[in-house]
C-alpha cells in the first residue's frame, strides 16, 4: 500500500477503471475526477460503500475539476494517472473523428498533471489513442518512458476472445498478440498466436484467421454499433487497470502497450503499439518480438501512418 492513483474522467470507462483499481486493494487512495459537478463524488461514495462487501481498504476520493484547472490539487502526489477524459465514439464515427475535440481536452488535463503530479506515470486511454499519447507526452514534458497508452492489451484481449470462441477452447489456452496502431493500421501477429502451445496457423485456415483479424480491428466499432450510445468500457477498463497495477507493483510484466519506439524494429522515434516491460518508472524497455516479413512491413506502415497524425496533433 502507500500508493496513490488518479483516474481523470468519471464516465463509464473512468468509473469502472477506478472501481477495478480500488478492488485490487493495492493502493491507499484512488482519486476520480470529472468536470461534471458532483458526479465523481457520487461515484466515489458509491464505490466506498462497497468496501465492506468486497473487502478492500482502498479509499476512493471524488473531485470535481474546472476547465481552468480548479480542483486539480487533489491529484497531488499521484504515482499513476490514467487519462480517460474526452468524448466517446458514436455509431459511424472513427477514432480519428474525435481528434481535434479530444486533443483540446487531453492537452488541458496533461498540463494539470505536470503541475500537480510531476512524478507520475501517465496511462492514456483517450481516443484516438496513439495521437493522444503523443500529445500527452508533449504537453507534460515528461520523459517518454513515463507516458504510455492502453491499446494493445485491449486489442489482444479481443483477438484472444474471438480465437477462443471460434475454436471452442478455454480463454486461458489461447495466446495472441496485436501491435501497431489502435485503429485501421492495427497489426495482429498470427505468427505469435498459439492455442495450448500449438500455432494458430495449424488450427485455423488463413481466411478464417483473417476474418478474426478483421473483427479484432473493428472490435470497438462493433460494440459502439450495438450500444448505440457510448462505447466499450468493461474490457478497456480491465486493460488500463492491469497496466496501472504493473506500474504500482513494479512487476516487470511484458504487456502490449502504446510506447515510445526509437530504433526498435528499425523504426525511428514515435509512439506505437509494441510489447514493453512495465515497471515503477513506466516503460523499462521495448521488447522486440520475432515477426514475419509481412508482419514487420505492416508494423512499419503503421508507424508511418501514426507518425504523420502525431505530428498533426502536436500542432493543435
Amino acid at each position: 500500500m502507500g500508493k496513490k492513483v488518479t483516474v481523470v474522467g468519471a464516465g463509464f470507462y473512468g468509473s469502472t477503471t477506478a472501481q477495478r483499481l480500488a478492488e485490487y486493494n493495492l493502493f491507499d487512495t484512488v482519486v476520480l475526477t470529472d468536470i461534471i459537478e458532483g458526479k465523481p463524488e457520487g461515484i466515489a461514495l458509491d464505490i466506498n460503500q462497497s468496501r465492506p462487501i468486497e473487502g478492500f481498504e482502498t479509499r476512493v476520493v471524488g473531485a470535481t475539476t474546472g476547465q481552468s484547472g480548479e480542483g486539480y490539487e487533489v491529484i497531488g502526489g499521484s504515482d499513476i494517472v490514467v487519462i480517460t477524459a474526452g468524448l466517446p465514439r458514436k455509431p459511424g464515427m472513427s477514432r480519428m473523428d474525435l481528434l481535434e475535440v479530444n486533443a483540446r481536452i487531453v492537452r488541458g488535463v496533461a498540463e494539470n498533471i505536470a503541475r500537480y503530479a510531476p512524478d507520475a506515470v501517465v496511462i492514456v486511454v483517450s481516443n484516438p489513442l496513439d495521437e493522444m499519447t503523443a500529445l500527452t507526452q508533449l504537453a507534460t514534458g515528461f520523459p517518454h518512458r513515463r507516458v504510455l497508452g492502453q491499446a494493445g492489451m485491449l486489442d489482444t484481449a479481443r483477438f484472444t476472445h474471438f480465437v477462443a470462441e471460434a475454436l471452442a477452447v478455454p480463454i486461458g489456452s489461447v495466446r495472441t498478440l496485436t501491435l501497431g496502431s489502435h485503429g485501421d493500421t492495427m497489426v495482429p501477429v498470427p505468427s505469435q498466436c498459439t492455442v495450448s502451445g500449438k500455432p494458430l496457423t495449424e488450427l485455423l485456415p488463413a481466411d478464417k484467421i483473417e476474418e478474426l483479424v478483421a473483427r479484432t480491428r473493428n472490435g470497438g466499432a462493433e460494440v459502439v454499433a450495438l450500444l448505440k450510445t457510448g462505447s466499450a468500457y468493461y474490457a478497456p477498463s480491465a486493460a488500463a487497470a492491469r497496466m496501472a497495477r504493473a506500474v504500482a507493483a513494479d512487476s516487470g510484466a511484458v504487456l502490449p502497450v502504446c510506447a515510445w519506439v526509437d530504433g526498435e524494429y528499425g523504426i525511428a522515434g514515435g509512439y506505437l503499439g509494441v510489447e514493453a516491460e512495465i515497471g515503477a518508472a513506466g516503460v523499462r524497455r521495448v521488447v522486440e518480438t520475432k515477426l514475419t516479413e509481412p508482419e514487420l512491413a505492416a508494423l512499419h506502415e503503421a508507424a508511418e501512418a501514426v507518425r504523420a497524425k502525431q505530428a498533426y496533433v502536436a500542432a493543435l
